[in-house]
């Protein structure tokens, strides 16, 4: 019953779960290529609703748990508690704690979307078959080594014919109703926060493979994340400085344009001031991501996962909280980073001058002025960036994900670019907070506020506008910071020599 559940026609899409068995039965070859003569065509929803009603043992209307253990044993397929409660997790939408009809149909379509990226990650002759080889080259590739008879045994359970291969019906059939995760080629080409810098590192670090972690790959990949954001920030820097000063100084009595402000600045200071405070935001890339990524190795196994990667509530408090940390390291360089941005020419010698005259003058409190704001400003920036990342991603897995989850160059600029747009326009009123407070003392006569009187007074003199002062430059430096760390990154790699497949 099991094996003839699925359709058999390789080209064939997923059955509609919302169309009624009738009505597949009425035009049978526009569901199935083969015309039902594989397959069973139209009868393929009464065939699902069979299997639903088997495995249904309390005759409830619902799978639940204890459900698919029992119709499952029956069955022959033998499942642990954790995996089936992994498949109900993974299908229940409406969190009722069980799978009804159309949630257990939506599952399945889905999970054999996700078998098939499997199937052709293993596949590294793209013949349409699996042999002890490939399995020992992929496992390899993950960091497991295995004998040819240990991948021989491996085939065995899977394959029916005894051809000693696997094609991709023997591959679907034997992993129906079990739990697929992890899937590394997934992780691969989908990089985030590693390649795109758009000058606030407040992502969630990503997730490396086995293979990555124990070949050492995943420090080249951060070096090269840091090299093409150094680069980025370096080239985005004058939209970078105009964005502090828009800021600090722009208001509605001084209305601050981006030519108008372009102008002062190297009236002021010549081209070269054009780049102030780029010097100590370049030097925090390389603290920030190595505190960073430890501190999110170290909450993983806090919050004891027991996967390789972890689910995207768990990433996002992970990366989160690693956030906070390694922005609680190196926030006094922030706080130098927007001094440098703001200061006059003469006004410091270098970053060392600056630091020492903050020191001298306003004690060592004011290294972390606008640290509230900051804090507060990870959680919007990471979880939304996050979200919309993974929405972008899986959207396009469901869609596009036929033989391949390679998005392409353009797909992963695209999806990189409006979340971390997204991500930015959600917490960039307490980043416009936590500027003005940083700024404080190089105001001359400028009074000590706090987060919320300085939110109170932005919105009492300036509206709600106020909050989004220098929006405009930040997010012309989005596409081509993107751009550029994107490049740089992908040549890093090849110099760094990080695998690519």
């Amino acid at each position: 019953m099991v094996s003839s559940v699925l359709c058999r026609c390789v080209a064939s899409p997923p059955p509609d779960p919302t169309a009624s068995a009738s009505s597949s039965a009425s035009s049978p070859a526009s569901v199935d290529p083969c015309g039902g003569a594989v397959c069973g065509g139209p009868d393929h929803r009464l065939r699902l609703w069979s299997l639903f009603q088997t495995l249904d043992v309390n005759r409830d209307g619902g799978l639940c748990v204890n459900d698919l253990a029992v119709g499952l044993r029956r069955l022959g397929l033998h499942r642990t508690e954790g995996e089936l409660r992994k498949i109900v997790q993974a299908g229940d939408k409406d969190l009722d704690g069980q799978l009804d009809f159309e949630e257990f149909v939506h599952y399945l379509q889905d999970h054999e979307k996700k078998l098939r990226l499997v199937f052709k990650s293993l596949d590294k002759k793209n013949d349409g078959r699996i042999d002890a080889q490939e399995i020992m080259q992929s496992l390899r590739d993950l960091g497991v080594k295995i004998s040819e008879q240990q991948a021989e045994k491996i085939l065995k359970s899977m394959d029916k014919n005894g051809t000693m291969t696997i094609d991709w019906h023997e591959w679907r059939d034997y992993h129906l109703l079990h739990p697929v995760e992890n899937i590394p080629e997934i992780i691969l080409y989908w990089k985030h926060s590693t390649i795109f810098d758009v000058g606030e590192n407040l992502t969630v670090p990503d997730e490396f493979t086995v293979e990555e972690r124990q070949t050492g790959m995943w420090w080249r990949h951060l070096v090269a994340g840091g090299g093409a954001g150094a680069v980025s920030r370096t080239c985005t820097a004058p939209l970078d400085r105009l964005k502090v000063l828009m800021q600090v100084h722009a208001s509605r009595s001084n209305n601050m344009c981006i030519v108008g402000g372009f102008t002062q600045m190297i009236r002021e200071g010549g081209a070269r001031s054009l780049w102030r405070g780029n010097g100590i935001n370049v030097l925090k890339i390389a603290p920030e991501s190595a505190i960073k990524f430890m501190a999110y190795e170290q909450i993983k196994r806090l919050i004891g996962s027991d996967q390789e990667t972890l689910r995207i509530h768990e990433r996002l408090v992970a990366g989160s909280l690693a956030g906070a940390i390694a922005q609680s390291s190196i926030y006094p360089m922030e706080v130098l980073k927007t001094r440098m941005a703001l200061r006059k020419t003469g006004q410091y010698s270098g970053m060392l001058d600056c630091a020492r005259k903050i020191l001298a003058r306003e004690g060592m409190a004011a290294f972390y002025k606008g640290y509230v704001p900051n804090m507060l400003g990870i959680i919007p920036y990471a979880g939304i960036d996050l979200a919309v990342y993974e929405t972008l991603k899986n959207a396009w897995l469901q869609r596009y994900a036929v033989n391949s989850a390679d998005p392409g160059v353009f797909v992963l600029l695209a999806c990189g670019t409006m979340s971390s747009t997204c991500g930015q326009l959600a917490s960039y009123p307490l980043a416009l907070v936590r500027t003005r407070m940083q700024a404080q003392a190089s105001m001359e006569g400028a009074p000590e506020v706090t987060m919320s009187s300085l939110f109170k007074q932005i919105l009492r003199t300036e509206g709600a506008f106020g909050l989004y002062r220098g929006l405009a430059p930040n997010f012309m430096k989005v596409i081509p910071a993107v751009s550029i760390s994107y490049v740089v990154y992908e040549n890093l790699k090849i110099t760094l020599g990080v695998q690519s497949r």
